[in-house]
């Protein structure tokens, strides 16, 4: 009988073959969505995609990458930003 706590959809069943030969059923946790940029949508990259409790236990530099914006924008629309940031310095400025 399966206990009470894998019944729901929350855990992935994998088949797992035991070094007897035999076929057991393995729960795993699911792994949340892709995180993706708040400019386009697109998936982010080199952000760390697992279970919360493992994550957390992740220093700050493996989580995301180390640049402004980085976990939130992508590259492209990082650098779009960041040129629009210094165009609007350069005319209060000039």
């Amino acid at each position: 009988m399966v206990a009470p706590r894998f019944r729901s959809r929350r855990f992935r069943r994998s088949n797992v073959r035991t070094p007897g030969g035999s076929l057991v059923v393995h729960y795993d946790r699911r792994k949340p969505g892709r995180p993706q940029c708040s400019d386009c949508g697109e998936y982010l990259k080199g952000v760390v995609r697992g279970i919360p409790s493992i994550v957390r236990k992740l220093s700050k530099t493996q989580k995301r990458p180390e640049r402004p914006y980085g976990g939130t924008l992508c590259s492209s629309c990082m650098r779009k930003v960041i040129i629009e940031k210094t165009r609007k310095l350069v005319v209060q400025d000039g």
